[in-house]
């Protein structure tokens, strides 16, 4: 695999083979943070996610002064110091959140209830993706938030405010907005409740109930008591994240020679639709050493080789693989038969239009692969060849054109390839450790 600047070159190997620890979940440390810089005593997370998305929010906690403790471990591990939510303080710049929503739309219901005014900004392609979802339901709760274009894109300005819960149907499934919500709840006057289209990722919920907040969630329901004293710190190892597992899961099942065991990886049900599809396709993957870590269900996960069908994915699974959906498309390329994606048109406000740019790249490869307006139909059975591609600034289209370089004739070269670090930092180093030399 050559590799330049902003180059990369994947050649298929003649084997796919080893075991694997992906990196902490992107989601869960997001939300570890966040809330252990909530809570009272000192948290200690484990197995942190080492993207840069994460390290955005590690810095926007830093400038509002929250005080951390790194620990030089194999898994990356943080000591929170957090003093019950009284100790923010307004920050003396613009908060950064880089390239990360989740950074932005979390910290927006933190901060709309704390006593300064605080605005929050990030890269271009953060600043172009919609925000007008958030600011609606906290000003719904009394907050002062404004964005740029008619409150629908960062940078965001927030002044807090004494806010009061509501009840609030989201008109879509988004997590991100969900979690605002529930953190602006915490310390608004009177309950917060939320119900849910469709069931989004529960993260929140789950350590909000770990850390003793007075919340109730089945379903698509959810209801939360406000704070009435504060969160308890957490000492919790954060499971592997199923989002990066993915790309060498279908990698595993589309090579023709693999095995891979991927280890500790969370499998939350609201998370493994992944995994439903790829089954429901032919895949082989076998769960083993199935425990519960920080109130989330981890398993290690075995693939290999895998004759697959095409399927029609949409309705409830898609909040469930929303981001995986590429890697989908990517797998119906080398499936037999036609394999429809529907109900996906949140992936035209991703970091690229995900639809658009996985259609658009994964057809340079030679695949049959039309777009929709809320998805795509893809006509397998076809061989990929050796093209040069694009990644369009998107970590998760970068790496699953490089698992697509995996079965390619060929190989592939990746163009602007390195975005891969927001989520994934040793992505390409564990691409080389399971790749057997092509002969």
């Amino acid at each position: 695999m050559a590799k330049g600047a902003r180059l990369r070159k994947v050649v298929a190997p003649k084997r796919l083979t080893g075991e694997i620890n992906v990196p902490g979940d992107k989601s869960i440390s997001h939300r570890a943070l966040i809330l252990g810089s909530l809570a009272q005593g000192v948290s200690k997370i484990a197995n942190l996610s080492p993207g840069k998305d994460c390290r955005s929010t590690v810095t926007c906690l830093k400038a509002l002064g929250v005080k951390m403790k790194w620990e030089c471990t194999a898994a990356l591990t943080v000591f929170i110091y957090g003093c019950g939510g009284s100790c923010l303080i307004e920050p003396a710049n613009v908060l950064d959140a880089g390239n990360s929503a989740t950074t932005m739309r979390l910290l927006s219901g933190v901060l709309a209830t704390q006593p300064f005014l605080s605005i929050v900004s990030g890269d271009s392609s953060l600043r172009s993706r919609p925000m007008k979802r958030v600011i609606q339901p906290l000003r719904l709760m009394g907050a002062e938030i404004y964005g740029r274009g008619g409150d629908s894109f960062a940078p965001l300005v927030i002044r807090g405010a004494r806010l009061h819960g509501i009840e609030y149907k989201l008109p879509i499934p988004s997590a991100q907005v969900k979690s605002a919500i529930l953190l602006a709840g915490l310390f608004a006057e009177g309950d917060t409740v939320i119900e849910q289209p469709l069931p989004s990722r529960d993260h929140t919920e789950r350590l909000l109930e770990l850390m003793g907040a007075r919340i109730r969630f089945h379903s698509r329901r959810i209801h939360l008591a406000p704070l009435v004293s504060p969160l308890s710190a957490i000492d919790i190892t954060v499971p592997g994240d199923i989002s990066s597992a993915a790309y060498w899961i279908v990698a595993g099942i589309i090579h023709s020679n693999a095995r891979i065991k991927i280890k500790g990886c969370g499998v939350n049900p609201l998370r493994t639709g992944i995994l439903d599809a790829l089954t429901a396709m032919g895949a082989r993957i076998k769960f083993e050493n199935e425990h519960l870590e920080g109130n989330e269900l981890v398993a290690d996960l075995i693939v290999e080789s895998s004759q697959l069908r095409g399927i029609e994915i949409g309705g409830e699974i898609v909040p469930r693989l929303i981001d995986e959906i590429p890697l989908l498309a990517l797998a119906g390329c080398i499936a037999r038969g036609t394999t429809v994606i529907r109900n996906a048109s949140e992936l035209r406000t991703k970091e690229s239009d995900r639809i658009t740019t996985t259609v658009r790249e994964l057809s340079r490869l030679g695949a049959r692969i039309d777009e929709l307006p809320d998805g795509m139909v893809i006509h397998g059975g076809g061989l990929l060849t050796g093209a040069e591609v694009k990644s369009h600034a998107d970590h998760r289209l970068s790496m699953t054109l490089a698992v697509a370089g995996l079965v390619a004739k060929g190989g592939i070269v990746i163009h602007n390839a390195e975005v891969t670090e927001i989520s994934y930092p040793g992505f390409w180093q564990e691409l080389e450790n399971i790749s057997m030399p092509s002969e």
